[in-house]
């Protein structure tokens, strides 16, 4: 497993230009400032004793210019190194949180998971620059406990003594507060996650009057978030009046010492002088508890990132697909097991090159599931898939995504224009093409409709869920893959469009492999071949002419008829993944998620 510890130290190690000037400049300043009271306490006994003081004073310059120079330096290498390595956490953990299939997940749902995204990275960014920062402050209250000792060992040893009970404090501070900081953020994970699922759904709430219930949900972990940050606050509170009665207590020992030793002789006027300076320094140690609070916070942060960090992620093939295959996909004993459940028991099917194969059943039958692991989006746990004779973890991430595409029930409105989210799969495909593809799937005519047609803001474009729909199929078009898997990809289209949109692709899919996953008896009719998939297993495979003989498949589509199995395929789904719709397909969220 990834450790916290090595988790930032590696996303520091691709930021080590700003670590190292942070590190320098923090080294610099710290010798600057020590020198400062010995430059001080000689141009003061230089006065005294009727000298010349011109070069102390000058040396006191030199090292106050060196301070503020490097502290400023040390300011803007700080928000270099805290900001690179936030972007780092970032990126590792979007990575692998995408290759994973981890987005909402019952283990990170959505909403935990941006959370984890946006504050865990923050707060395991900032754990360098608070070391840092600290260390520089520990390093200078070290040279400062040292020049006590040199002046007068009897100063040192008074302020030696205020150590023990620091070190007493700190670790009573971590041992209490890291499992508090960890619990605060899960539990802000929660109600994030909650408060994106409520979102989802508003319509839904708004329709059938349960918004009060619906609150009350949201908020229920709201009391456990409260009580854990008032022991936070507690812990705090304790700890800060713990150092506030322990500084001042070692000043005025100090000071004591320092003023009977200059009564006695054994320190000089400016020696007395400096060793005020060097107790402030030497007591910046004592006062670290808020990067103490940071260090807690990132440490918690890092084991968020660090979980996620950790999922297992199917290792990348290294074989091209081979040359002159036309799509053929087959499925030898695959078995798919959600926790407990056997979602799919070694299914054996294969779909020539060219057909058009309709996967029908039950809801949780595994439809989707199986859909999933045509394009690698999901792993068997035991069995193979393959394109044209070649396992799909043998192909390469490019051979893949160009061997196999996708059509989704939801698309992601990816991009910044409708021109752009149609071609977010073929960057480099022309503004004929995009026209084209729109043309294909029944989308051109409501795009040259809109304001700017296809430069419009994605964000400007009022859609249906049946037009999003369309867009979808369009960027499936210009994607162009051999094989396209369409996960109810015509749902909110009304039976007459969904005709004449599956008859387009149907011509311009004339030669590729389509597996398409029906609740319409209409759609499953015009496939070659339908797979019935029941408890886990394929029922049956046949022409739907043939299939249609059967009663049990007859009935199949005269109960999604009455409750469309679409709709409970989605009810289903909302109950595991926090970041699903909760409401209708009338009008789609910009912000909705394909599964990647």
């Amino acid at each position: 497993m990834t450790s916290p510890q090595r988790l930032v130290w590696d996303a520091t190690a691709r930021t080590r230009g700003w670590f190292v000037l942070a590190s320098a400049t923090s080294v610099l300043g710290s010798a600057g400032t020590l020198a400062f009271p010995w430059a001080m306490a000689q141009a003061l006994d230089a006065v005294v004793a009727r000298r010349p003081a011109t070069g102390p004073v000058l040396v006191c310059a030199a090292l106050l210019a060196l301070v503020v120079t490097t502290g400023a330096l040390q300011t803007l290498a700080n928000g270099g190194y805290g900001s690179g390595t936030v972007a780092a956490l970032r990126r590792s953990l979007a990575r692998r949180a995408l290759d994973a299939g981890v987005p909402g997940t019952a283990d990170f749902p959505a909403g935990d998971l941006a959370g984890r995204l946006s504050a865990g990275c923050a707060q395991a960014g900032a754990a360098g620059v608070t070391l840092v920062t600290a260390s520089a402050a520990v390093l200078t209250s070290l040279g400062g406990v040292v020049a006590l000792w040199l002046l007068d060992w009897r100063i040192g040893l008074c302020f030696s003594l205020g150590v023990p009970p620091l070190v007493v404090i700190a670790r009573m501070f971590m041992n209490r507060g890291s499992g508090l900081f960890l619990q605060y953020q899960e539990t802000q994970g929660r109600i994030s996650a909650l408060l994106l699922e409520a979102v989802g759904g508003a319509r839904t709430i708004g329709a059938s009057g349960t918004a009060a219930a619906e609150t009350r949900r949201v908020l229920e972990p709201l009391p456990e978030l409260s009580r854990t940050g008032h022991r936070v606050w507690a812990l705090q509170r304790d700890t800060g009046w713990q150092v506030g009665l322990l500084i001042p207590a070692v000043e005025v020992l100090v000071l004591c010492a320092g003023g009977l030793a200059l009564l006695h002789g054994d320190i000089s006027a400016g020696q007395l002088a400096a060793v005020v300076g060097y107790t402030a320094l030497a007591m910046a140690a004592l006062d670290q508890l808020d990067a103490l609070f940071a260090l807690g916070m990132s440490a918690a942060g890092a084991r968020r990132v660090a979980e996620v960090v950790d999922q297992p992620a199917p290792a990348p093939g290294t074989r091209p697909r081979p040359a002159g295959g036309h799509g053929t996909v087959t499925l030898s004993g695959v078995t798919v097991r959600s926790g407990s459940r056997l979602v799919l028991d070694a299914v054996d099917l294969t779909v020539p090159a060219g057909t058009a194969l309709a996967v029908v059943g039950r809801s949780g039958a595994g439809k989707s599931t199986l859909a999933a692991l045509i394009g690698r989006l999901r792993e068997p746990d035991t069995g193979t898939v393959a394109i044209d004779g070649v396992p799909l973890r043998e192909l390469t991430p490019q051979a893949l995504r160009v061997a196999v595409g996708y059509a989704f029930e939801r698309p992601a409105l990816l991009g910044t224009t409708v021109a752009g989210m149609i071609a977010f799969a073929r960057p480099d495909a022309s503004h004929e093409d995009v026209v084209a593809a729109a043309g294909a799937a029944r989308a051109d005519d409501f795009v040259t409709r809109l304001p700017r047609g296809y430069d419009t803001p994605l964000t400007d474009a009022p859609l249906s869920g049946g037009e999003v729909q369309r867009l979808g199929l369009a960027r499936a078009l210009v994607h162009d893959p051999a094989v396209i898997v369409l996960d109810d990809a015509l749902s909110s289209l009304d039976t007459a469009t969904e005709a004449r949109v599956d008859s387009a692709l149907a011509a311009a899919w004339s030669d590729r492999t389509r597996v398409l996953i029906a609740h319409r008896v209409s759609t499953a009719a015009r496939a070659d071949l339908v797979a019935w998939l029941a408890d886990g297993t394929i029922r049956a495979l046949g022409p739907h002419t043939e299939l249609w003989q059967l009663a049990d498949y007859r009935a199949l589509f005269a109960a999604s008829s009455t409750v469309p199995e679409a709709e409970a395929d989605h009810e289903a789904r909302a109950t595991t993944d926090p970041g699903a719709d909760h409401g209708t397909h009338e009008h789609a969220n910009p912000h909705a998620q394909e599964p990647v």
